[in-house]
């Protein structure tokens, strides 16, 4: 219903309406980091950009970035505070985006082409522009090789893991009106010892990121490649020129300026939605209608699933120059193969406040903010409510409903004067029982996974990055985490494990930020990224992973002794190509 209500609206606002379009940036690409360093760096918030609302348009990008090019006979790039190194990398971006420059006619032409036909273009296979059509395509081709070793070690684990991806996207435009977007990647993919625990997990299992997958035989064990379609694509189209526009289709979202978000991320799989984001004078606002999937047993074997709905709104507002502020309400909710018609409001706060439909949805409420200082600092930070009761928020007493999250960071541009050295910190955590329903229906997730952090609730999390382009097409990056989260134990629900719903709760008071045994986990990734031409990258990198459990429930079950209780460290080196595709992390839990 949500499908079919949804494109008939589209269609007839298209007809009608429809003025202009754009398609977005990915959501992983290192654009975006670009865009972010270079508003900081300009000393000014956008009104053009809302780089803490993800995806970005192409159109919105291209015109930021148009908008720091000097005016001819100027003291050049060092009055914007661009580096050489910015400036080649916003030429790359102007170039890609090319259909959006002032010229509509900003790619570069490549010196290589094939045949006359392909590559015409510096980086697209194959393009194609005329007065009222607009195309490119290009091929999504992935290869990583890993060596993994654990401690314990398992048996049937293996040490050499590869993954592999292969595919096709396209976007483009008709008539300047409507425009499309559209990805299809078939993934086979291995992975290291820890993330395969997480995948296999016997009630709700899943593949970081995907939706169906094939699951492969149990006397294949972790040597088996998880075989997974992964399809996106949308149709765009400006209902009120440069102010409204409206997107229909299937894809990921991602909420907020930090490295995670308590409001939503892009960790769970491609979902249908109905966006509508309007910017007008100093606001960014976003209405978005998404189709969920709630978690199931994939052991009971595959069939029809049911479907469960969510509507969120989210408005930024650049107060002034240098501030920026957000509001944030989310409804999950379930019905029986329709959408409830009062979540189609598009005013924020409104179904959460009137809470016209009872208390079996879920509601949660949100603030954020953004502040830009000195030209090198940016500070943000989000405040998230599940529900709580202001008399037991500020008592002692541990009152299991205070469900809340919090987050701050940082971060440095040009650090210690060091051009393109970029540092950034962040610390996030999250009360157990938050984004638990009193059902396994309405909770935050979608597809057996979280709608917004991957750790889910019970935790205290500090990550820290690095991120250095020494010239022009070599990128570096380390990054550091270590988080301490609960873990239920004996059957006991303590508010960990967002799948489980709040009302099995075995107490009321005495909830701590990490409730029941805790759990220690620290990450180090560095990774070397290489563009050998636009898109196209060489990554060489290595992580380190050491997992412990105060109480020793860590189990090894495929250890040559039996079980083994007690810490897992993993490490593990990869080596990886990949054409027009982000770079696969697996640092997020």
């Amino acid at each position: 219903m949500l499908k079919k209500a949804c494109l008939l609206s589209a269609l007839l606002s298209t007809a009608v309406f429809s003025h202009a379009q754009t398609t977005f940036l990915q959501i992983g690409s290192e654009d975006n980091h670009v865009l972010d360093r270079l508003e900081t760096r300009s000393g000014r918030l956008s009104d053009t950009l809302c780089t803490g609302d993800k995806p970005e348009s192409r159109r919105n990008a291209i015109s930021f970035l148009e908008s720091l090019v000097p005016p001819v006979g100027s003291d050049t790039l060092a009055k914007k505070n661009i580096s050489q190194i910015d400036w080649y990398n916003i030429e790359q971006m102007v170039s890609e985006s090319g259909e959006w420059a002032k010229n509509e006619n900003g790619a570069i032409n490549s010196k290589l082409s094939w045949f006359n036909t392909f590559y015409t273009k510096q980086y697209d296979l194959a393009y194609v522009k005329t007065k009222d059509f607009f195309v490119v395509v290009n091929p999504v081709l992935s290869g990583i090789g890993m060596y993994q070793q654990n401690t314990p070690e398992p048996l049937s684990i293996p040490h050499k893991l590869i993954t592999n991806s292969q595919g096709a996207e396209l976007r483009g435009w008709i008539a300047k009106k409507i425009g499309f977007y559209t990805s299809v990647v078939d993934n086979q993919e291995q992975y290291p010892y820890f993330v395969y625990n997480s995948v296999t997990d016997q009630k709700h299992q899943n593949v970081p990121g995907a939706d169906y997958f094939l699951l492969p035989g149990i006397a294949t064990g972790a040597t088996s490649r998880y075989d997974y379609l992964q399809a996106s694509g949308y149709v765009n189209f400006d209902a009120v020129k440069n102010h409204v526009n409206v997107s229909f289709g299937s894809g990921k979202h991602f909420l907020g300026d930090g490295i995670s978000s308590l409001f939503l991320t892009d960790y769970s799989s491609n979902t249908p939605f109905l966006q509508l984001q309007t910017r007008i004078w100093h606001i960014n606002y976003e209405c978005l209608y998404l189709e969920l999937t709630p978690q199931y047993d994939k052991n009971q074997g595959d069939g029809l699933i049911a479907h469960k709905y969510s509507t969120i709104h989210y408005l930024t507002w650049n107060t002034c120059k240098w501030l920026n502020l957000g509001f944030f309400e989310a409804e999950v909710f379930d019905r029986p193969n329709s959408y409830e018609i009062s979540y189609l409001n598009p005013i924020i706060f409104s179904t959460a406040v009137n809470r016209f439909n009872g208390e079996g949805d879920k509601s949660i409420l949100g603030m954020s903010a953004k502040a830009i200082v000195a030209k090198h600092l940016q500070f943000y930070g989000q405040l998230m409510f599940n529900e709580f009761r202001a008399k037991e928020l500020i008592s002692s007493k541990g009152w299991y409903g205070n469900k809340w999250g919090i987050q701050a960071g940082g971060k440095y541009f040009d650090a210690f004067t060091i051009k393109n050295l970029d540092l950034q910190g962040e610390i996030d955590a999250v009360r157990p029982y938050t984004y638990a329903a009193k059902d396994t229906l309405a909770n935050y997730t979608n597809y057996n996974q979280p709608l917004a952090d991957p750790l889910g609730s019970g935790f205290i999390r500090i990550v820290g990055v690095a991120k250095y382009q020494p010239v022009k097409n070599l990128y570096i990056t380390l990054k550091g985490t270590y988080y301490i989260q609960g873990v239920d134990t004996g059957g006991a629900n303590l508010g960990n494990n967002i799948f489980n719903p709040y009302i099995t709760a075995p107490e009321q008071y005495g909830i701590t930020m990490i409730n029941g045994p805790k759990s220690h986990c620290e990450m180090v990734n560095i990774n070397f990224s290489y563009q050998v031409r636009r898109n196209m990258f060489i990554d060489i990198g290595d992580t380190y992973r050491k997992y412990a459990n105060n109480a020793g429930i860590y189990n090894n079950d495929y250890s040559t002794t039996g079980p083994v209780y007690g810490p897992l460290t993993t490490n593990y080196f990869y080596v990886g190509i990949r054409l027009n595709a982000s770079r696969r992390d697996y640092d997020f839990f």
